[in-house]
């Protein structure tokens, strides 16, 4: 018997569900009255979408004869395109539906700090700091990943096969993360099983990712990019109209009262909430975290020019205002849409689908397009970074030396679909069986990352000192740090009990820990390091728009 797909599947319990629907007359006249409001107009965007992200996915297949091709789009994308697959890459369904409810609840409006904070921190400086460099030197040194630069920077093979397992450990199951935000949404406005869910977004972003490569993930990236601008400023105007515009939203967020939280009054409508220290926490976290993560980082590999830099940072740190902040500026208001009852029963994933579960059925279908764009993009970046880095820092440097760059796309192809089935069947089991263990590790693996890679990959762009010895220790105590924080977490501090907090730790001790321990560690050989740098000092001519040049010598009288 032929196997119907989930997309088959979803479009007939639609129709079997109108059906049913329409067989009472005052439903039917409902139906009409809704017009392009109905869940057909739902199915119909959820199409569209479909067809335009694979047709992007088969146009750029021709362009990836090559593993630099393929992964980083020949090291030549534009500003907007690489601006957009930054911020696509940081922002997805776990932003919108689970920080933004959990944070917004426990914060209030103050956490529309953590936003600021991501396009300050997060964006602008990001770029500003590790843009140009990371660049220069990654292309000097011919690495095309994260574990690829430790390998070469700090002269050892190990380093760069250790930071690949790393990544492979703790991306795969932040990959499933994503499934789970999306699934509350899909089951509000569809009704459907997670399952289905999961598949339609698996079987997506395989499609354009082994189809089409970086390009096509960066191309897919500019277009859900705009679809999450359109989304997000359309669903916060909905959302303050309900309560009388911004001030009478803020008047209503004053009067909300929990003991539990804090006594003051108004807390929720303060500047800085009810919890300053937690919400320094997460804004060092979920903003300096991206300089130390892979599928971010990476981005930078692949920038065209220095214009492409300077136009670049200005469109990521907008995009980065708008998106995050306007995620967490929406999640500050959830009080006034759910209870405490409510968030015991369904968690803080429930508190945005909640806020949005009475409105327009044309609003609630832009807001699934909306974060499934978002979830895709992110997706698909993260699947594109495991699968070429376990390719080309694990197989390729361990255990298959001989792959040609033929070989080696295909490899990186058959990964992407591994890693995309492994991530589904970690979300399944997940949502079927409510294994903790899992949800935990998910929480804790930007943490992991960011402590890992931060300091190494920074020191190593600006310091020569640096030593593998040191990398090491950073590596071995991120990572066993946040998985202790798993298994002995009432052991902790109570400050750092939290993923979040322990995360935000594990990142600034990287920065002590690698100069503290390359004081007094063998340096590597000075010439690898001063080959490594040689980059820095190579000269270019600039026109005079990018540059006044050397000041004028005064004449002598």
């Amino acid at each position: 018997m032929k196997t119907r797909g989930p997309l088959f599947i979803f479009i007939q319990s639609q129709i079997y569900n109108r059906r049913r629907f329409q067989s009472a007359p005052a439903a039917r006249e409902n139906f009409f009255r809704e017009g392009c409001g109905s869940v057909f107009s739902k199915i119909f965007l959820l199409i569209v979408f479909f067809i335009i992200t694979t047709a992007v996915g088969v146009y750029f297949r021709k362009h990836d004869a090559s593993v630099d091709s393929f992964v980083l789009g020949g090291r030549s994308i534009g500003p907007w395109l690489t601006a957009f697959a930054y911020g696509t890459s940081y922002f997805s369904a776990v932003v919108f539906v689970g920080y933004a409810g959990q944070f917004g609840w426990r914060f209030g409006i103050s956490a529309v700090w953590i936003g600021l904070g991501n396009a300050l921190i997060g964006s602008l400086l990001a770029w500003t700091v590790l843009a140009r460099r990371t660049r220069v030197m990654t292309r000097h040194i011919d690495s095309a990943t994260m574990p690829g630069f430790f390998g070469i920077r700090y002269g050892s093979d190990s380093l760069k096969i250790g930071a690949a397992v790393i990544t492979f450990i703790f991306l795969v199951p932040y990959t499933a993360s994503l499934y789970n935000g999306l699934s509350r949404l899909f089951a509000m406005a569809f009704d459907v099983d997670f399952t289905v869910c999961i598949s339609a977004m698996a079987l997506l972003t395989a499609a354009y990712v082994i189809t089409g490569g970086y390009r096509a993930t960066a191309a897919n990236d500019f277009i859900q990019g705009i679809i999450m601008l359109i989304g997000i400023g359309a669903v916060i105007a909905a959302v303050l109209g309900v309560n009388g515009g911004f001030m009478g939203s803020l008047e209503a967020l004053a009067r909300v009262e929990d003991y539990t939280v804090s006594s003051a009054p108004g807390i929720f409508a303060s500047f800085f909430g009810p919890a300053p220290l937690d919400l320094l926490g997460v804004v060092i976290l979920t903003s300096a975290g991206t300089w130390g993560l892979p599928q971010m980082v990476q981005k930078f590999y692949s920038i065209g020019s220095e214009k492409n830099i300077n136009t670049g940072t200005v469109i990521s740190t907008l995009f980065a205002v708008v998106i995050s902040g306007g995620c967490y500026f929406l999640g500050g208001f959830g009080r006034l849409f759910s209870d405490a009852a409510g968030v015991a029963s369904g968690g803080f994933d429930s508190i945005i689908p909640s806020m949005l579960s009475g409105f327009s059925d044309l609003l609630i279908g832009v807001v699934v397009i909306m974060v499934f764009a978002a979830s895709i993009s992110t997706l698909s970046s993260l699947v594109m970074t495991s699968a070429s880095t376990f390719a080309i820092d694990f197989l390729k440097s361990g255990f298959m030396k001989r792959m040609d760059e033929r070989a080696t796309i295909f490899t990186i192809r058959c990964l992407i679909a591994v890693f995309i089935v492994m991530s589904s069947v970690i979300a399944t089991i997940q949502y079927k069986s409510g294994v903790s263990f899992i949800a935990q590790l998910m929480g804790v693996s930007w943490g992991a990352l960011a402590g890992a890679f931060l300091a190494p990959f920074l020191y190593g762009l600006y310091w020569k000192g640096g030593t593998c010895a040191a990398v090491w220790c950073n590596f071995i105590f991120a990572t066993a740090f946040m998985l202790a924080n798993i298994f002995f977490r009432p052991g902790f501090p109570a400050l750092l009990q939290s993923p979040i907090n322990a995360g935000a730790f594990t990142m600034l001790a990287g920065l002590l820990i690698v100069p503290a321990v390359s004081f007094f560690t063998a340096k590597p050989a000075d010439s690898l390091v001063e080959k490594c740098f040689l980059c820095y000092e190579t000269a270019v001519t600039v026109h005079a728009v990018e540059s006044l040049g050397a000041p004028a010598k005064a004449k002598k009288p």
